[in-house]
């Protein structure tokens, strides 16, 4: 059974950082397109970032950053500066991707419930 749990969420001032979690079971984020969604009050989702199989990593924001540990099977996402229209519900997604010396058991898309992420003063 795949399991996607985020943490790491709270209560912050705007100019704070958090460093959200993404930990994975019964998939491998070594071997998969992970990426992390917010969803906003008006209940919008939008990507944030994410990390491809080959390691690429990308985000929206530049005081976003993502990482992948393999030996934790975690996905983080490194938040600086935080303004209170980050204030959102913040998951994530993950989808393994076959490739050289490894055969994904599955290809569906799973999705964590997400973490709330509060930036008031």
């Amino acid at each position: 059974q795949v399991q996607l749990v985020e943490s790491g969420g709270g209560l912050v001032q705007p100019g704070e950082s958090l460093t959200l979690s993404c930990a994975a079971s019964g998939i491998s984020v070594t071997y998969s397109n992970v990426d992390w969604y917010r969803r906003t009050l008006t209940h919008e989702r939008q990507w944030v970032a994410g990390v491809s199989r080959d390691g690429e990593r990308n985000s929206v924001k530049g005081r976003f950053t993502v990482s992948r540990s393999s030996a934790e099977n975690t996905v983080y996402l490194s938040m600086n500066n935080l303004l209170p229209e980050d204030t959102a519900v913040y998951f994530c997604s993950a989808k393994c991707v076959n490739g050289p010396g490894y055969a994904c058991l599955s290809n569906n898309v799973y999705w964590g419930r997400g973490t709330q992420v509060t930036v008031s003063s």
